[in-house]
């Protein structure tokens, strides 16, 4: 392609949530990246966030394409977006994406280029979710490094799950919604308290998923101390439906358990009985994600016959304070 042929990519900035009409558009271009390379181009959080009416902890960039460049085949003629979770006192969150018909022309540079005009995004960090190469070369470009990988693992087969029984004075239940919310949020504050990311979750937050068309109670399964009710530890499930190509799969969503209820037994207990919910619904593959690093957890999972699937990679700036190598 001529230097007079590369084709231009104007970015619009949205400060706080898009409009119904853009929120539109990134849809249709997450949906289409997700069905040509298989991974979820933007989070669960990032989502929520996009549909909430929080001004102030939202960056959006989208980049559409010029109508003498536009591909009459695509969904959308947004050729990318990046968008930028900011929280309260940390550093900002990147999750960038690009439809498949635009790649390799200059728009994830064209993005990337445009949100370092923004002053307020020092420390900047961005995930990669799969861990392709070309995010590995954009990451490379603009001085950042690898520093946290999140591995998805697999099961992929029905196999005969070993019982784990529940400790003595413990019982199981379903989250009961309007009865059970402060209660799990308490659970979930103690048992992720070295985790921000889960451990900081709100009720709003807590009510956004709980209205998503996914959740089903059933399989937010609570274990509470038969003799006073408290709640020690929870599995709660997900089932993603199917999307174009990709059949339906059960997610071990979170499993957590409170301090005074480990070394019990009780996370194993609790992650086969979420298993056993989801196989019981139908679903023959069940994925969930993990901390490369959190060795005690991959050997469980392992042990139950899951295995490393993809990857998602998180990327800091090399220089900055966050910067810690991978040791793998």
């Amino acid at each position: 392609m001529s230097e007079q042929t590369v084709p231009v990519w104007p970015v619009m900035t949205i400060k706080g949530p898009p409009d119904a009409e853009v929120l539109a558009d990134i849809r249709a271009l997450a949906d289409a990246a997700a069905e040509a390379g298989g991974n979820p181009p933007l989070s669960e959080q990032t989502w929520v966030t996009l549909r909430s009416s929080d001004p102030d902890n939202l960056l959006v960039l989208a980049s559409y394409a010029a109508e003498e460049h536009s591909d009459p085949a695509t969904a959308s003629s947004l050729a990318g977006a990046a968008v930028v979770l900011l929280p309260a006192g940390g550093a900002g969150v990147l999750e960038l994406v690009v439809h498949p018909a635009y790649r390799n022309q200059g728009v994830g540079t064209g993005l990337v280029e445009e949100l370092r005009r923004h002053a307020e995004l020092p420390g900047l960090r961005a995930w990669s979710h799969g861990g392709h190469e070309g995010a590995a070369r954009l990451a490379a470009q603009f001085g950042f490094a690898p520093v946290r990988e999140l591995w998805r693992m697999r099961l992929t087969h029905v196999p005969r799950i070993a019982e784990a029984p529940l400790p003595a004075g413990v019982a199981l239940r379903a989250f009961e919604p309007g009865r059970d919310e402060q209660a799990w949020l308490k659970a979930n504050a103690a048992a992720f308290a070295h985790h921000p990311g889960q451990g900081a979750m709100t009720l709003a937050d807590l009510q956004a998923r709980m209205a998503e068309p996914w959740f089903d109670p059933a399989g937010f399964l609570l274990a509470v101390r038969e003799d006073d009710g408290e709640l020690l530890g929870f599995h709660w499930t997900k089932i993603h439906p199917r999307t174009g190509t990709h059949p339906s799969i059960g997610e071990v969503y979170v499993v957590g358990v409170t301090p005074q209820a480990q070394g019990m037994g009780l996370g194993r207990a609790l992650t086969v009985a979420g298993i056993k919910h989801l196989q019981a619904a139908g679903q023959s593959a069940i994925m969930l994600y993990v901390d490369a690093d959190n060795d005690a957890a991959v050997a469980l999972y392992r042990k139950l016959g899951f295995t490393r699937w993809d990857t998602d990679v998180m990327y800091a700036p090399a220089a900055g304070p966050d910067r810690q190598p991978l040791n793998h």
